[in-house]
C-alpha cells in the first residue's frame, strides 16, 4: 500500500464492540497509521437489524444504543445508520469513504459481495466463540447467548474475514480467553470483553496492515 498516506478504515460497528473499536482506532496509537473515513452502525429499532435476535433484544439504554454514532459525530465522521445492501449506500461507501479495508464490529446487517470486495485489503469481523475449530460453532448473530446456554465460562474473540457464509470466512487470529464473572448477561459480557477486543483487533490490525504494504 502507499505508506505516504493513512489507510482508510471504515467500520461497520454499533454498542459496546463498536464504541471502543472506535476509540482505539480514533485515540489509540493505531491512529497514527489509519484514516477512519466512515461509520455504519445500527438503528436499533430497525426491522432490517433483526433487533429481536441481537443485542438490542436485551435492556439497553438510549445512550448505549447510540454511542458509536455519538463518539463519530464528535470527531466530524460520516455516519450512516439505513440499509447498506442499497444504491444510496454503495455510492457512498465506494465514491466518498473508500475504505481500503472494513472492520464489522457487532452489526446488524450481512455484508454483501459488493460491499466486501471492495475495499482492496480485505473487510473483516470480530466474533466472540470458544476455539472449537473454525469455522466455530457459535457462529450466528447471539453467540454470547449461545455460550451461556452451553455453561462457558469463557469466550475467545476472533478475527475473521468476511465472505458469503455467517461468520465461516477465513480466520486471521483468535485473542486470549476472556473469562466470564458469575451470573454474568449477554450484556454484561459485551460489556467485559470489549475493550479486549479492541485492543486486540488493534494488535492484528498493524499485522494486517505490515502484510499489505509488503504485497502493494
Amino acid at each position: 500500500m502507499d505508506m505516504t498516506r493513512p489507510a482508510r478504515i471504515a467500520l461497520f460497528g454499533s454498542f459496546y464492540r463498536g464504541f471502543h473499536v472506535l476509540s482505539e482506532l480514533l485515540k489509540g496509537p493505531v491512529g497514527l497509521q489509519v484514516m477512519v473515513v466512515g461509520v455504519a452502525t445500527d438503528d436499533a429499532g430497525a426491522s432490517f437489524v433483526s433487533p429481536a435476535r441481537r443485542v438490542w433484544a436485551y435492556p439497553h439504554s438510549a445512550c448505549e444504543a447510540a454511542m458509536v454514532e455519538t463518539l463519530a459525530g464528535a470527531h466530524g465522521l460520516p455516519v450512516y445508520k439505513g440499509r447498506v445492501k442499497s444504491e444510496l449506500f454503495y455510492r457512498e461507501y465506494e465514491e466518498e469513504w473508500r475504505p481500503d479495508l472494513c472492520i464489522a464490529a457487532t452489526f446488524g446487517q450481512r455484508i454483501d459481495a459488493r460491499l466486501r470486495s471492495f475495499p482492496r485489503f480485505g473487510f473483516f469481523n470480530l466474533h466472540p466463540c470458544i476455539d472449537d475449530g473454525w469455522p466455530s460453532g457459535y457462529a450466528g448473530p447471539n453467540p454470547f447467548q449461545a455460550l451461556l446456554d452451553d455453561g462457558s465460562d469463557h469466550a475467545v474473540i476472533a478475527l475473521h474475514e468476511v465472505d458469503e457464509g455467517f461468520d465461516t470466512g477465513r480466520l486471521v487470529a483468535l485473542s486470549e480467553r476472556i473469562y466470564f464473572p458469575p451470573a454474568a448477561s449477554v450484556v454484561d459480557l459485551h460489556k467485559c470483553t470489549s475493550p479486549l477486543a479492541a485492543k486486540f483487533l488493534v494488535q492484528q490490525l498493524g499485522k494486517l496492515l505490515a502484510v499489505t504494504s509488503l504485497k502493494a
